[in-house]
């Protein structure tokens, strides 16, 4: 009786609470939530993003193509450092106990086009005697150094070859941070080699190029993490379409290999290199006569300036290109040709697309308000006229020839030229007499007409030369080509 009691009062609990609950339906009636999706809906938080079309990630026809137009660039030279006996030295003259001791080299290079011309680094070819190419296919030929161009480490070798597989150009400025890219060449001797990576960033220097010793090196470095290591350098660097974008120069390592980072010429800056090279058989460099320096926080609070852009011309050398157009001191140059220029590698690169004679139209800024100017471009006397290599004796006021061998032996040189007949001119004006062994100029090695020609064609306050006359005394002289 009592377990039938308990049974009931259960029964009752549960019908009430029922009822209870269909009753607060029928007084509240709560909507039922519902969410719809629209088809191809973008969500509120992204609406402003819009994915890029056409992007290629399938890199295997890039891959394929470049390789067989990437090859194995062989050095040999001779290391002319002293390993001599001083006893000998004492007896028999400086330079008698000489022992010359061979060095092998290795790096990259691609073909550009179908007649053999190759690009490569400087670095890679510095001081060869002997120059050899591998192409993709194990053939092998000897190469010939066309000119180089140490302020942009590009330099241009032909080989005596028909109807090779070549690289047509892309466009560096194109490329777009995140974007997919092919490292192609030698590293460690392994041959045609392939990596890849994005690009990380643009107009980066490093300055191993633009330094101190350096001031006239472009650097305006493509940067990637696609791997690169030793044997790369002068390889290719293509985009997904298999164009040649970047030429490989440099890593980033404490260890000597690849630890994340690597840095590639644009092309943009290399074809015109190459082209002048190929024309003149020395680079034709158009200066804008000026000081720069990127424009930060402290520069634009110092200078009152209303925002953070352009680079600050620190100084525009009277009678130069810029101030002959009208530019001056604290002006911030926005941008070349249309192209903005946020920092002083950007604006070096826009420059360096250029020869002696051009025109470019620079925006700048000045006490708040832009202003347009077009400026011609000057080459290091300060005229517009393109540099050939029967110039120098117009330029330099001389002569010049190689050193005889009893000379190199008598004083263990390694490198230099001799002027051998001097006239009225920049070097008779500094100082400078017949017999004088140019070692160095603007700090650089002197080891023929070429460099020469080079050095000045990089320079635009003149030569510092460093060398000795026969007698052994070693001067130093400053010239000044403006006069």
């Amino acid at each position: 009786m009592k377990t039938n009691k308990i049974i009931y009062t259960i029964i009752i609990a549960v019908v009430s609470a029922i009822a209870g609950v269909y009753s607060y339906t029928l007084v509240f009636k709560p909507e039922p939530k519902i969410i719809t999706v629209e088809k191809n809906r973008v969500p509120a938080s992204f609406a402003s993003y819009s994915a890029p079309t056409g992007t290629n990630t399938d890199l295997t026809y890039a891959a394929e193509h470049s390789v067989h137009a990437v090859v194995h660039v062989m050095t040999k030279s001779v290391d002319k450092g002293y390993y001599g006996n001083p006893l000998y030295d004492f007896f028999f003259g400086p330079g008698t106990g000489v022992q010359p001791q061979p060095v092998i080299g290795s790096g990259s290079g691609v073909i550009i086009t179908e007649d053999g011309y190759i690009v490569t680094n400087n670095h890679v070819i510095d001081g060869a005697e002997d120059i050899e190419v591998i192409l993709n296919d194990k053939r092998s030929f000897k190469a010939k150094l066309v000119g180089t161009d140490p302020n942009t480490d590009i330099a241009l070798l032909k080989i005596d070859a028909k109807n090779l597989k070549y690289l047509k150009y892309g466009d560096s400025d194109d490329l777009k941070l995140g974007e997919w890219v092919l490292a192609v060449g030698n590293p460690f001797n392994l041959t045609s080699t392939v990596t890849a990576g994005i690009v990380s960033a643009k107009a980066r220097s490093i300055n191993i190029l633009s330094n101190p010793n350096n001031r006239f090196g472009i650097e305006s470095f493509i940067q990637t993490d696609a791997a690169v290591n030793p044997g790369n350098s002068g390889g290719a660097l293509v985009n997904s379409k298999g164009e040649l974008v970047g030429i490989n120069t440099a890593i980033a390592s404490r260890t000597g290999s690849y630890t994340g980072y690597s840095f590639a010429v644009p092309i943009n800056i290399a074809k015109k290199v190459v082209a002048d090279l190929m024309e003149f058989g020395t680079v034709q460099r158009g200066f804008l006569g000026v000081e720069i320096v990127d424009v930060n926080k402290a520069v634009a609070d110092e200078l009152g300036l209303d925002k953070i852009e352009g680079v600050l011309i620190v100084r525009a050398k009277e009678g130069g290109a810029a101030y002959e157009a009208g530019i001056r001191d604290k002006d911030v140059v926005l941008s070349i040709d249309g192209n903005v220029v946020n920092s002083v590698p950007e604006l070096q690169e826009q420059v360096g697309r250029h020869r002696p004679g051009d025109k470019l139209n620079i925006l700048v800024k000045r006490s708040g308000k832009r202003k347009q100017f077009t400026v011609t471009l000057q080459n290091a006397t300060g005229s517009t006229m393109l540099v050939s290599g029967n110039d120098l004796k117009r330029l330099l006021g001389a002569e010049f020839g190689e050193i005889s061998p009893k000379i190199r032996k008598q004083f263990g040189l390694s490198n230099g030229i001799q002027v051998k007949k001097i006239y009225n001119g920049p070097l008779k004006r500094g100082g400078v007499r017949e017999g004088y062994i140019i070692t160095q100029a603007n700090r650089i090695a002197v080891n023929s007409l070429d460099d020469l020609k080079r050095i000045l064609s990089a320079g635009d306050e003149g030569l510092f030369l460093k060398g000795l006359y026969p007698n052994g005394r070693v001067v130093y002289y400053g010239i000044n080509i403006d006069e």
